[in-house]
């Protein structure tokens, strides 16, 4: 039987860090599709009520944390999964650093995005 690896130590905080933000996702993702898909309809949905959405201080921080939590686990899979495949040295280094620096340029577009659909600026 084939021996288990992972990149994750187990008790770490990557490795934490992984696990809380998949249950945090769970949990806002449950309530986007009910909120988004069941409560309104897509037919129903309209940038004045986005805006009207966004506008909430507790809907717009929910928002921007799903945004900052999703681009953290993706981000952090991504880069793990490469470990797991091996990767080291050199290309270890320029992987963590291309996809921290695409975490953070996301965070940043979708922070003006969510920002640009409020009345709160």
């Amino acid at each position: 039987m084939a021996e288990h690896y992972s990149s994750f130590d187990r008790g770490g905080r990557r490795w934490l860090f992984q696990r809380l933000t998949a249950v945090f996702l769970i949990g806002v993702l449950a309530f986007h599709f009910v909120l988004l898909h069941f409560v309104n309809h897509a037919a129903d949905i309209t940038f004045l009520g986005t805006q009207a959405r966004m506008s909430s201080v507790g809907y717009f921080v929910t928002m921007w944390l799903f945004l900052v939590t999703a681009t953290f686990h993706g981000v952090n899979g991504v880069y793990n999964a490469l470990l797991n495949q091996g990767i080291t040295g050199s290309q270890k280094n320029a992987v963590k650093y291309l996809l921290g620096a695409a975490g953070i340029l996301l965070v940043v577009q979708g922070t003006r995005v969510a920002l640009a659909m409020t009345n709160l600026v």
